[in-house]
């Protein structure tokens, strides 16, 4: 089995693309791309069996709703007075939500904040797998889920602030050998040196993992309530199991 993470930026140059070959009690990191372009994140996706992709997969649909009714000139009008509650169902997914009770953590919103441009790749080439034929379930049922890194450490228990920070390199090293201590299991080869300066190398191996967490079941189930959304919002996968757990038997 292989599994591939993608940490994506606007542009290709803060992109990267891990892949991850699973062998019994052993896990191999077989390439990372720093940066990968559309056709290389295309190919590989079509190749292995899951991708994490650490971006919304979608927008939350109040404010699809909200910006179509706007357009026509039919906005509902909000509640009298200063707060700014009525806003929330249009700057947080069901997903964002769910993270932030879970675990403390709040995502990026993908409709108020500069994460919006890397959604608008991420669309594309969701529309590019469509048109060849492999559509994507944005609820992470098929061969893309959506993966938030910082939710991923943390359901592993592992350290998750800090290490994007440019002034300390010390913090991505020591996230990095957190992980490794972990998971000892995980043969970075060659790469080991990517990920130790590289926090979107880190980020794209973190997803990987996720993505085999995702295809094992050891994230946290989607409710009934919840499927409808996640299929037009996308659903953030967070792991709720040990990360030992991705390369035992148990299924």
């Amino acid at each position: 089995m292989i599994t591939a993470g993608l940490d994506l930026a606007a542009m290709p140059e803060r992109s990267a693309l891990a892949s991850i070959e699973w062998a019994g009690t052993r896990a191999v990191i077989r390439d990372i791309v720093c940066p990968p372009g559309d056709g290389v994140i295309l190919e590989v996706i079509g190749q292995v069996s899951k991708t994490g992709i650490d971006c919304p997969l979608g927008w939350p649909d109040a404010f699809v709703d909200f910006v179509a009714a706007h357009r026509s000139g039919h906005v509902a009008l909000p509640p009298d007075g200063p707060g700014t509650g009525w806003r929330r169902p249009l700057t947080m997914r069901r997903t964002d939500v769910f993270v932030q009770e879970k675990l403390h953590l709040v995502p990026l919103s993908v409709s108020a904040d500069w994460i919006a441009h890397v959604a608008m790749r991420c669309a594309a080439l969701l529309a590019k797998l469509d048109a060849a034929d492999r559509p994507v379930d944005r609820s992470g049922a098929g061969a893309v889920v959506e993966v938030y890194p910082a939710a991923s450490l943390l359901g592993w228990g592992l350290r998750h602030r800090g290490y994007k920070q440019p002034r300390t390199p010390d913090v991505l090293a020591a996230v990095v050998g957190d992980l490794l201590a972990a998971a000892p299991w995980l043969d970075c080869g060659p790469h080991e040196a990517t990920i130790r300066r590289s926090h979107d190398a880190f980020d794209a191996v973190i997803a990987a993992l996720t993505a085999r967490a995702a295809s094992r079941g050891q994230t946290w189930p989607l409710g009934e309530d919840d499927l409808a959304a996640a299929r037009t919002e996308g659903w953030i996968a967070i792991p709720n199991s040990p990360i030992s757990q991705l390369i035992s038997d148990r299924r």
